[in-house]
């Protein structure tokens, strides 16, 4: 029997594991968990995941349910359905094979992650899009998104700018840190958002943060939700509801397939939508556009 070590993290409330092989030497390559570990799982854990040594074979009998088109450069995430659970194959860039593979039972609380690979950097993107995952999908059911946002901190709240890859999100919060006296970098690509039973929306830092390295253990009310949109003038309106739930609908991740996260998804949405506003900003990359979306959210 291998010697293994178990770390628990809590992120957002919710506390999961990771345990790695006592001989594996990545642990000290995963100092942005550190922040978040806590002494114990303080109850279940809302899942678990363990890279073992053991070497991947396919199941001929899987079903591929999921396999979004992406393109050189984008990140790699295939889900096929197997007798009592699910597989993930996942690889940093398409024109990589999948060498990160992860097998979880059927309500995705329990994974085991396998590697074709000795590269670390690889090691390290399947550990890390395995634990995004599983609590993107674990942690749905519970009030609770995983959000595709840069995520700035002002006067005491948290402000969100969401936009597609490489459109403006980041430049946006650097805008504010630059220009916006008080402004924070909570989190630069994976916040959380989380609705608590009295209605609290709370925006929570976590261990996921795209390529900027911000990985900070820090929450604060949500204030707004605000949709970077390039234009040749800067100006922000307000959305609607239903402007409001498509925009959070299409920012946040999850497997929308499975009833049980899309219900999850979908109440959440509607207690947001309904006590935080959101707004688009037309805008140019800046001072007078992270001035123009202060003016607003802030006041």
């Amino acid at each position: 029997m291998i010697d293994t070590m178990t770390k628990y993290f809590k992120v957002a409330g919710h506390v999961f594991s990771l345990t790695l092989p006592d001989t594996c030497t990545l642990w000290p390559r995963l100092t942005q968990y550190d922040p978040f570990e806590v002494d114990s799982a303080e109850g279940e854990p809302l899942f678990c995941l363990e890279l073992v040594k053991d070497a991947y074979e396919p199941d001929p009998d899987a079903e591929l349910v999921y396999d979004a088109p992406t393109e050189d450069g984008q990140t790699v995430i295939r889900l096929s359905r197997e007798a009592g659970g699910w597989e993930f194959d996942m690889s940093p860039d398409k024109s990589i094979p999948c060498r990160g593979h992860m097998r979880s039972t059927a309500d995705f609380r329990s994974g085991t992650l396998m590697l074709d690979t000795r590269k670390v950097s690889d090691a390290l993107f399947a550990i890390n899009n395995s634990l995004m995952l599983l609590y993107a999908f674990c942690s749905a059911p519970l009030g609770t998104l995983e959000m595709h946002a840069s995520m700035t901190g002002n006067s005491g709240k948290a402000y969100l700018f969401l936009a597609k890859s490489g459109t403006g999100k980041s430049t946006h919060s650097s805008l504010w840190l630059e220009h916006i006296s008080g402004s924070e970098l909570m989190n630069d690509d994976n916040p959380i958002v989380r609705v608590w039973p009295d209605g609290r929306v709370i925006a929570y830092g976590s261990p996921w943060s795209g390529k900027t390295p911000c990985y900070r253990n820090v929450e604060a009310p949500a204030g707004a939700f605000v949709r970077i949109r390039r234009s040749p003038e800067n100006k922000i309106t307000p959305l609607g509801l239903l402007e409001s739930y498509a925009l959070l609908y299409s920012s946040c991740s999850g497997f929308k397939a499975d009833k049980t996260i899309a219900d999850g998804l979908h109440a959440t949405l509607e207690k947001i939508v309904t006590t935080t506003p959101c707004y688009v900003l037309d805008c140019r990359p800046d001072e007078e556009a992270a001035r123009v979306c202060a003016a607003e959210v802030l006041k």
